[in-house]
């Protein structure tokens, strides 16, 4: 145990701009460290200023590309970018693969991009448990956007649009993801549809059927917020559409703040940390002959005798949370 959680000046430092200190606090932040969660504590208060993006969609569909060329069209505007890219666990070690830091480190030594690559440790939806709190502290120190950049392990990717302000659905030509889309309610998922590698041939034949698609959810009322999600197609290859796809997340933006829903959404960003927090806790003290409290691992046992069955199980522990 550590008598002294939080060392002095850590939290200052990261508001000062330094690179070192805010690298040491997202590993506090990320590793459950109590030094991390007291250097957030002083952060916190300085929050709530940076557009928090969410960049979702299928495996090898060209995000971690697009990232790359939306953070050269955002430090042309002199913005300062911070990336959590969400890689897939080690099999071995729980921790990252670096893929996506590794696809783009040609921003290493730019003072004005900080690119975190993040475990998901299977936390499901191709999020981790910490990726809210990292970009609190990316906010903090002045990033902003900060993008989140899922791993893309498919459509149950959809947890990303209750953790972003923004969400981009990427959607990849010559997969028949036009008819996948509208299986799976991802038109509700992206404030922006767009179609990566649009040097394709089949790239304009998706373009066009996510537009129907999209004015098919509008008729049938799947969007009632009064924002239209453009569909945008891009090409890294040929250097296209980002500029439009820009645009487009500055007028996402704007109406957020103009209709009201920008409160709205922070509001359930704020709820969804707080519940899952609350769920991961229980999870942890449920998980172990070891851990967690005395009476959990009793239901546990009554369920795994059969004696009980998992509902009611979690009937009994949400009555004795509201007894507290």
């Amino acid at each position: 145990m550590r008598n002294s959680p939080a060392r002095p000046g850590l939290s200052e430092r990261v508001l000062s701009g330094d690179r070192r200190a805010l690298a040491r606090v997202l590993t506090y932040i990320e590793n459950d460290d109590p030094i991390g969660e007291a250097a957030l504590e002083r952060l916190f208060p300085h929050t709530g200023h940076a557009h928090l993006i969410g960049i979702t969609g299928p495996p090898g569909g060209g995000k971690s590309t697009l990232v790359n060329e939306l953070i050269r069209a955002w430090r042309e505007q002199d913005a300062k970018v911070a990336v959590i890219a969400i890689d897939p666990s080690s099999p071995l070690t729980g921790g990252a693969t670096l893929g996506d830091r590794i696809r783009m480190q040609e921003w290493h030594a730019d003072p004005g991009v900080f690119i975190r690559s993040m475990a998901s440790r299977r936390f499901g939806g191709g999020l981790a448990r910490n990726v809210l709190a990292l970009a609190h502290a990316f906010d903090a120190a002045g990033f902003d956007p900060v993008v989140i950049e899922t791993v893309g392990t498919g459509q149950d990717e959809i947890a990303i649009a209750s953790l972003a302000m923004t969400t981009l659905l990427v959607q990849v030509p010559g997969t028949g993801d036009g008819v996948q889309t509208l299986k799976a309610g991802s038109l509700e998922v992206g404030d922006i549809l767009v179609v990566t590698k649009g040097d394709r041939p089949e790239a304009g034949e998706l373009t066009r059927d996510l537009r129907n698609l999209r004015h098919v959810g509008m008729a049938a009322g799947v969007d009632q917020s009064g924002w239209q999600a453009p569909v945008v197609k891009t090409s890294a290859v040929r250097q296209e559409g980002i500029g439009q796809l820009i645009d487009a997340i500055g007028k996402h933006r704007a109406w957020l703040d103009e209709s009201g829903e920008l409160d709205m959404r922070n509001r359930q960003i704020i709820t969804t940390d707080i519940t899952t927090r609350v769920q991961d806790a229980l999870a942890r003290q449920l998980q172990g002959p070891d851990s967690g409290d005395a009476t959990l691992r009793a239901l546990v046992d009554a369920v795994a005798a059969r004696r009980l069955t998992p509902h009611r199980a979690a009937a009994d522990v949400l009555a004795r949370l509201n007894r507290r």
